[in-house]
C-alpha cells in the first residue's frame, strides 16, 4: 500500500475493508457455464474459472495471482501496458519520491552500522526487496559515496525485483548507459557511480548468494505489506445432534461428555454469485450492481467449512496465536512469506541456528564467522500498538483512492498491515547471532537520524537573486523540501510518520564493557565517527 500525493493514500476507512465476519456461511459460488458475465478483468475471468473448477482459494493466493500474474498480474503487466503504479499519476507515491531526504537517511543509517561494526574494509554488500523504481537505493549509493572507505568495501548491490519493466526503470536509474547483461539467474550491470561496483538483478531472494563470510545490509521498504496473507477465525466446531436448543435452561450434557476446542477456520476467496451484488461493507446492491461508487466487487470472503492445512499449521507458529484460540470470532492475519524473507534477512546477519541443522551435515569451520550486517525494514502498520495482531487489514488503492480489494483483479494494488512482532520473533528464532530493536514511528526514526538538520541544509541552499533576495524558483523548492520532510514525520492519525513503522535486525553482539547491547542509531545508539 503506497500513499496519496496529497494525504496519506493508507487513511483507508474501515468501510473499505471486507469484513470477514459478515460473509461467514456465504455459499460458494457456482453458474452455468453457458451463463454470459461480464468480468471486469480478464484475471477476474481466469480467477472465476479456476475457483468454479477447483474450490475457494485462500486470500494468499488471491493477492499472489492478483499482484504478480504473469496474466494480468498488478506488478508484472501494468507497466508494460504503459501504466506506472508509481508518483502522482500513477496509484501511490512512496516515501522515496517525496523527499531525497528519506533515502539519505537510510544510506547513513547503514554507514553508521558499518562503522558501529568495525568498518570491514571488504565482503560487503548491499540489498533490497521491493525496490520500485531505484530510487531509494540511488539516493543511498548517493549519500554512501561521500564515505570513500565504505563505498571501497562493497563489492555487490542486489536488488530483488520480479517485475522486468521495473527492472528496466531501475537500471536506467542506477546504472545510466551502461549495458545489463544477463548471467545465471538473473542480470547484472554496474553502477552510474563507479564502474566498479556491480548491479545484480535475481527474482528471487534464494538467488542472491549466501556467504557467512560476507556483510550484507538489507533494506525492505514498503516490501512486506504487499505479501500474501491468510486470514483465519476462531469457530467452535460443531458438535452432537442437529437439533436446535432454544430453551435458556438446556439440560447439562451427558456425564463424560467433553466440549471440542476451538479451531482455527481459514477466510477462503471465492466469486460472488451472479445473483447477487456485494459491496465492500458485504451488503448487497442489486440495483446498482456496485457500492454506488461505480465500483464492481466480483469476489468475496467466506469460511472454510473444516480445517485447512495452513490453519492447522500457521497458527500454531506463535503463542499470541494460540491465546486467541479460546474466543470465538478472533480473526488473525499470518504471513508465511513475510516469514521466510526476514528469517532469511536473520541467517545472512547472524548465522543459521546449529540446532535447526540436521547433525549429520558437518560444520564449516570450527569458529563460526562473527555476526555481521544488518537490516532495515520500513513499512505499514496502523496500529497505535505495534503487538496488536492485525485483523481485517487487507485493502485495495487504486489511482490514490482506497477501494475495495475484489474489485478489479490486477489492476489494484493490495496491502495488509505488517505484524512487525511476528517478524522478529521468526528473525530471533533463525538465529541465536542477531537481535530487533523496535518498531519505532517513523516520524521519531527520521527525527532522530538528524533529518531535520538535513533539510535545514536544503533549504538553506536556494537561489537568491543579486540583492540577496530568495529568488521564486528558490522559494518553491523550499517549499517542496519543507512540505516533503513534513509529510514524512506527521504524526497526526492519518500521517505518514504515525503509521509506518521502523525496525531493525542486527548483530547480538553484547558489549564486554558494559555487558549489554548495542542500541543502533535512530534507536537510541550512537556512533563515534
Amino acid at each position: 500500500m503506497r500513499l496519496n500525493p496529497w494525504v496519506c493514500a493508507r487513511r483507508i476507512p474501515k468501510s473499505s475493508v471486507l469484513p470477514p465476519i459478515c460473509l461467514l456461511g456465504a455459499p460458494r459460488a457456482r453458474w452455468s457455464s453457458t451463463e454470459a458475465r461480464q468480468w471486469s478483468t480478464p484475471l477476474a475471468k481466469s480467477l472465476a474459472e479456476a475457483i468454479t473448477t477447483t474450490g475457494p482459494i485462500s486470500v494468499a493466493s488471491y493477492m499472489r495471482q492478483c499482484l504478480t500474474s504473469p496474466d494480468g498480474g498488478y506488478y508484472t503487466t501494468r507497466v508494460a501496458e504503459g501504466q506506472d503504479q508509481f508518483g502522482r499519476k500513477g496509484d501511490f507515491i512512496t516515501s522515496p519520491e517525496i523527499s531525497q531526504v528519506f533515502g539519505e537517511l537510510i544510506g547513513i543509517w547503514v554507514v553508521a552500522e558499518w562503522m558501529a561494526q568495525g568498518r570491514k574494509r571488504d565482503g560487503v554488500y548491499l540489498m533490497e526487496v521491493g525496490p520500485g523504481r531505484g530510487t531509494l537505493m540511488d539516493d543511498m549509493l548517493r549519500t554512501i559515496r561521500n564515505f570513500k572507505s565504505m563505498a571501497s568495501s562493497i563489492e555487490s548491490v542486489y536488488l530483488v525485483e520480479a517485475s522486468p519493466h521495473l527492472r528496466a526503470a531501475q537500471h536506467k536509474l542506477l546504472c545510466g548507459s551502461a549495458p545489463l547483461t544477463e548471467i545465471e539467474n538473473g542480470y547484472q550491470s554496474t553502477s552510474k557511480y563507479s564502474d566498479q561496483l556491480k548491479i545484480i538483478w535475481y527474482e528471487d531472494i534464494k538467488f542472491v548468494p549466501q556467504d557467512p563470510t560476507k556483510t550484507p545490509f538489507i533494506i525492505a521498504h514498503e516490501f512486506f505489506d504487499a505479501l500474501p496473507i491468510h486470514i483465519f477465525q476462531s469457530v467452535s466446531p460443531i458438535t452432537g445432534t442437529s437439533s436446535i436448543v432454544t430453551s435458556s435452561s438446556a439440560p447439562p450434557p451427558p456425564k463424560g461428555h467433553l466440549s471440542k476446542p476451538n479451531q482455527w477456520r481459514e477466510m477462503l476467496v471465492s466469486p460472488v454469485s451472479p445473483h447477487k451484488i456485494v459491496t465492500p461493507t458485504g451488503t448487497y446492491d442489486k440495483k446498482r450492481g456496485s457500492d454506488g461508487k461505480g465500483e464492481k466487487v466480483e469476489f468475496e470472503l467466506t469460511l472454510s467449512k473444516g480445517q485447512t492445512p495452513h490453519s492447522l499449521y500457521l497458527p500454531t507458529l506463535s503463542e499470541r496465536y494460540k491465546a486467541l484460540l479460546p474466543n470465538p470470532g478472533s480473526i488473525i492475519e499470518i504471513s508465511p512469506e513475510s516469514l521466510n524473507h526476514v528469517s532469511d534477512f536473520a541467517i545472512r546477519i547472524g548465522g543459521a541456528d546449529p540446532s535447526s541443522k540436521p547433525s549429520s551435515q558437518p560444520a564449516l569451520s570450527s569458529s563460526p564467522p562473527i555476526p555481521s550486517g544488518a537490516a532495515l525494514l520500513l513499512d505499514y502498520n496502523a496500529s497505535p500498538t505495534p503487538t496488536t495482531i492485525p485483523a481485517n487489514t487487507l485493502r485495495g488503492i487504486r489511482s490514490h483512492k482506497p477501494c475495495s480489494p475484489f474489485s478489479s483483479p490486477g489492476r489494484v494494488d493490495l496491502s495488509a498491515d505488517v505484524d512487525f512482532v511476528a517478524l522478529a520473533e521468526a528473525a530471533i528464532k533463525a538465529s541465536p547471532g542477531v537481535e530487533v530493536w523496535g518498531p519505532v514511528e517513523q516520524g521519531a526514526w527520521l527525527g532522530g537520524m538528524g533529518g531535520g538538520e538535513r533539510v535545514a541544509k536544503l533549504m538553506g541552499g536556494g537561489s537568491r537573486k543579486e540583492g540577496g533576495e530568495e529568488s521564486e524558483e528558490g522559494e518553491e523548492r523550499r517549499k517542496r523540501i519543507e512540505g516533503g520532510w513534513k509529510r514524512l514525520i506527521d504524526r497526526g492519525p492519518q500521517g505518514m510518520g504515525r503509521l509506518y513503522k521502523v525496525m531493525a535486525v542486527v548483530p547480538h553482539l553484547p558489549t564486554s564493557e558494559k555487558g549489554g547491547k548495542r542500541a543502533p542509531v535512530g534507536f537510541g545508539g550512537d556512533v563515534e565517527v
